[in-house]
Order: C-alpha cells, then structure tokens, then sequence
C-alpha cells in the first residue's frame, strides 16, 4: 500500500504528524508533500522540526515539485490524506486549482477515483467554506473534520489526535486500533 499524506498550513499538524508515526510503523509506505506555512506552524505547535517530520516519510517531496512521481495518475498509490487540510487547500481543491503539488495529487486523486481524505480545521465555518467542502464531496473527496468524538473518554491530547487519525486510516480501509470503538 502507498498513501500520500499531504500536511497544510492549518493548525493541527499533530495530525499529519501522528499518522506518518503509525503508518511507518505499519510499514506502509508513504510520500509527504508539507507547505511552506505548515512547516511555520509546525514550529510554533510542536517540538519536532520540518526535517524530523520528513524523516517520517518514505519519500518527500518539495511543494513546488510537479516532476515528482505522484504528480501522474500513471503513479499507482492508494490514495491521499491531508491532515489538517486549510480552507485555502480545500478551496483550491473545491475549484480545481492545482497550483501545487499537495493540490495537483488531489486532483489526481479526484480524476483517477482514489480516495482522498480531507481533514478540515478550521471552525466556525463561513458558508464559502461549507460550499467548498460539498464541492469537494460531490467531486468524490471524503470530508473529516478534525471532531473527535469522547465515547471513548479520552485523557490526553494525543489520545484525541489519534482519535481523529484512526478515523482517516478507517476510511482509507486500513486497519487500526488507535481508539476505543463505540460499543
């Protein structure tokens, strides 16, 4: 299995971060595409450092890099998950804009019908948002916004963080036990 993870500029890299951490240990391969401004939030929200998080993955790619193989739908993965995924990465993905290589996978994802996994952040949402999260649905991109539930009563930040990775890894049908399931 190969999963592109895509982590944007939105507050929540713990997210994009925490799922490279299991997907590595599922030894599951993975390419990463990081903006520019995640790699400024990172900074400011965790202790880990842009090269740290590159090291989570199989294969990084830069931003601007439109050469890199998942660039193509002749490049067979999986599918994709950005985690957390900006309304400005949404909205360019709503309208297909592919002005970078996190949105030109996207829409590769959209056009060859893999799963792409949206991890929206951002609350409250105005009603462009919401426009652009079903114009994303209805062209085939799951929507999932960071809401963990709290069934499982969790204690820790990171048990919230994995509530929310173990929902995107369900969806892309990878088999987890990150949190306690309802019943």
């Amino acid at each position: 299995m190969e999963i592109v993870v895509g982590i944007s500029g939105a507050s929540g890299v713990q997210y994009g971060i925490r799922l490279l951490q299991v997907l590595a240990d599922m030894d599951i391969r993975t390419h990463l595409v990081i903006s520019k401004s995640a790699k400024q939030i990172m900074q400011v929200e965790t202790d880990y450092s842009p090269f740290d998080v590159e090291s989570l993955a199989s294969n990084m790619y830069g931003e601007k890099d439109f050469t890199a193989s998942i660039a193509s739908g002749s490049h067979m993965f999986d599918g994709m998950i950005i985690a957390p995924c900006s309304m400005k990465t949404l909205g360019s993905i709503a309208i297909g804009v592919s002005d970078n290589l996190m949105t030109r996978v996207a829409d590769v994802c959209l056009k060859e019908g893999r799963k792409l996994i949206l991890m929206t952040r951002e609350t409250p949402l105005s009603r462009i948002h919401l426009e652009n999260m079903l114009r994303a649905q209805q062209a085939g991109a799951i929507i999932l916004p960071a809401c963990p539930g709290f069934y499982s009563k969790p204690q820790t930040i990171d048990d919230l963080v994995n509530i929310m990775v173990g929902r995107a890894l369900d969806r892309m049908e990878i088999k987890n036990e990150l949190y306690k399931r309802w019943g």
